[in-house]
């Protein structure tokens, strides 16, 4: 490949990434949301609109310690946007639920990320976005295996 592509790749990946950041992390606080940090809002994107995610199973969506969550989850839960619900059948098993107040939270970032998605594929072809989109599977490809050797 061209150095000079790959270079211009690396420098919009890079940027994309710190700009995704920076602006969800203003956004939160310059809303009524202002009381979530942009990993506790993570948190609540994890746990989804549905009440079907077990605490291991947005711990491990997360790549983080059921303990690490724990300490999250109880934060989320004293703000008013996270439920925990126990299990009818086995009282031991806890899955975790979004209040109105998250779901809303959950609704306004979610709208942010479908406009960044629109925005991205604005003017382009179908056939362009599948390459954009075999090449995104190719870096989460290889993030992932990163992600699966620490």
């Amino acid at each position: 490949m061209d150095k000079v592509l790959e270079h211009e790749i690396n420098a919009y990946l890079v940027t994309i990434f710190n700009e995704i950041i920076m602006i969800e992390e203003n956004a939160l606080q310059g809303s009524t949301f202002n009381d979530v940090s942009i990993k506790e809002m993570h948190t609540i994107e994890a746990i989804g609109m549905d009440h079907i995610n077990t605490t291991s199973e947005v711990a491990k969506k997360l790549a983080i310690t059921a303990g690490t969550l724990t300490v999250s989850v109880n934060n989320l839960v004293k703000k008013g946007y996270v439920e925990r619900i126990r299990s009818e059948k086995d009282r031991r098993v806890v899955r975790l639920g979004l209040t109105s107040k998250g779901r809303l939270l959950y609704r306004v970032h979610d709208k942010f990320h479908r406009n960044m998605v629109n925005e991205t594929i604005t003017g382009m072809k179908e056939e362009e976005a599948e390459i954009l989109i075999k090449g995104l599977r190719n870096l989460h490809s290889f993030l992932d295996e990163i992600k699966n050797n620490l």
